[in-house]
């Protein structure tokens, strides 16, 4: 299926992309993320197990076993502090 993948704040700044398309066969937001961690490098380091991140499934909130369908936008983002 084809997403459309964001990145957003020090994940962004990671990868050097604001967003990407994604051809993937995941069905879950947290296959995914495995996906992307597999590739390696700043995607292996940036969405790592263990690293919180939040995502956004077609801008709704969602955990790691929302499931995923063909055209929908996923957004990663790491949490966000105030001051």
């Amino acid at each position: 299926m084809k997403l459309t993948v964001k990145y957003f704040a020090s994940i962004r700044e990671a990868l050097g992309t604001g967003q990407e398309p994604v051809d993937t066969t995941a069905t879950t937001v947290q296959a995914l993320r495995d996906e992307l961690v597999a590739r390696g490098g700043a995607y292996a380091s940036s969405l790592a197990p263990g690293r919180s991140v939040r995502v956004a499934l077609n801008q709704v909130m969602v955990g790691a076993h929302a499931a995923l369908v063909d055209g929908a936008e996923v957004a990663f983002f790491p949490p966000v502090t105030g001051g």
